[in-house]
């Protein structure tokens, strides 16, 4: 069953609480009260679709950066998310809501640090992807990059972190190695290669399914650990020079 799937619906709402549940709860018809707003937030939704709907509503609040909505951008929604035709208009109905809403994307961004607390390489991965969705038209605009870096600093994630991602987006023959493995040319080897098992590890494509990354978008995660594969073998060959 796709992970798109089923993500308006009371047991999600309830137990997401905050902005989430209020998006939900007026799609809903105001089935997902107030009074529920402080609920305990993933008790009942998965991880998968607590990080589909981070991406859906993220996207949304992404989309009017520039302000406008382009056609590419859309589509990237649909098509790079993998959101199925039979799945598209109840997805539509979550991404107008949070698009038209006067409410703001910093709530949803802090939602979702507290609920992926403790594990910054899934909110890494969010800010992977709304990279993804914000190159769709051929360039990230002054704006949309400025949006991206405030929600990377709600999430907890450094200026370092951040960079390693933003670099990581490159041709692997236009980035900066250092950047993409958090370290500087100065660093001896040894330092940096610890960096770089570090890194491995935690953009591994199956640890971060396994907390909660949905396997329709792991193919741009897998891009990111080619990215840092290719940065390893690059400094490698520099350093031995």
């Amino acid at each position: 069953m796709s992970i798109w799937g089923s993500l308006i619906g009371g047991m999600i709402g309830l137990s997401l609480g905050g902005p989430f549940g209020m998006l939900l709860g007026s799609l809903l018809g105001g089935k997902i009260s107030r009074a529920r707003s402080g609920a305990k937030m993933g008790s009942f939704a998965q991880p998968q679709q607590v990080f589909a709907l981070s991406l859906i509503v993220l996207s949304a609040k992404l989309s009017k950066a520039d302000g406008q909505v382009s056609r590419e951008e859309l589509i990237a929604v649909k098509d790079k998310l993998k959101i199925p035709e039979n799945e598209l208009d109840q997805v539509g109905k979550i991404f107008n809501k949070a698009k038209e809403e006067s409410l703001g994307y910093e709530p949803y961004a802090q939602q979702i640090a507290h609920i992926y607390r403790g594990n910054l390489n899934v909110l890494e991965e969010v800010i992977n992807m709304l990279f993804y969705i914000a190159e769709a038209d051929g360039n990230v605009s002054a704006s949309e990059l400025e949006m991206i870096e405030s929600i990377s600093g709600i999430f907890g994630l450094s200026n370092v972190q951040f960079k390693s991602i933003k670099e990581s987006r490159k041709l692997s023959e236009k980035s900066n190695p250092y950047i993409i493995l958090e370290s500087n040319p100065n660093d001896d080897i040894q330092s940096i290669r610890k960096k770089y098992i570090k890194l491995s590890k935690e953009h591994h494509p199956d640890l971060l399914i396994s907390k909660g990354v949905p396997t329709e978008v792991i193919e741009e995660s897998k891009k990111k650990m080619r990215a840092i594969n290719s940065a390893w073998d690059q400094i490698q060959k520099l350093k031995s020079n």
